[in-house]
């Protein structure tokens, strides 16, 4: 017997990728050519470079992954929002939602924040907003979030936003400095909201 998809195709790719509304100063919008500059800068940031591990990029470079990014929506493999200012303003984080699995309804939910962002409190909403669209809009049934056991703060945006500490993958993430354990976090849709 075969089991339907948890989420039908074109689900995503029939729509535009939305904005999200965050309570406070801060949104999520889909990225754009014109914020290849913070992409770049977050290349550089120490901290972003540790726990992500990203590639170096030049602006030609930024602008090309943005479209990528564009084009993983509209093929269904990840969804990536600009955590930016609401009255406009270039991109202080990102947050997104990857290894998506629409037929398994599950996904994994990343995110990193350049220094202007940091300490206001917008990841944790922001997480627990990606995960609300995942799960009422567009129908997962399961999300994750992994991060180094040497990484509290990524431990304490997922834990506040919702997502229980499950586990502990051992020497699951090759960093610069070597072999990481791995918290595993993750969220059901059938799990009580996040009190406001």
């Amino acid at each position: 017997m075969t089991l339907p998809p948890v989420v039908p195709p074109g689900r995503m790719s029939a729509r535009p990728q939305p904005v999200l509304d965050l309570a406070g100063p801060f949104l999520l919008r889909p990225w754009t050519p014109y914020d290849a500059p913070a992409l770049v800068e977050s290349c550089h940031d120490p901290d972003i470079r540790h726990w992500n591990r990203p590639p170096m990029l030049s602006p030609a470079e930024a602008v090309a992954r943005i479209e990528r990014w564009q084009e993983r929506w509209h093929t269904e493999h990840a969804a990536i929002w600009a955590v930016a200012p609401a009255p406009g303003g270039p991109p202080v984080g990102l947050i997104g939602v990857a290894d998506l699995d629409l037929p398994g309804g599950s996904g994994e939910i990343l995110y990193w924040l350049l220094p202007a962002g940091r300490g206001s409190g917008v990841m944790t909403a922001a997480t627990d907003r990606v995960g609300r669209w995942a799960f009422e809009e567009l129908g997962l049934h399961r999300l994750r979030i992994t991060h180094s056991v040497a990484n509290p703060a990524s431990c304490r945006v997922a834990t506040k936003a919702g997502f229980p500490l499950e586990g502990t993958m051992r020497g699951a993430l090759l960093h610069a400095d070597g072999w990481h354990d791995e918290h595993l976090h993750a969220r059901l849709s059938t799990d009580a909201p996040v009190p406001a």
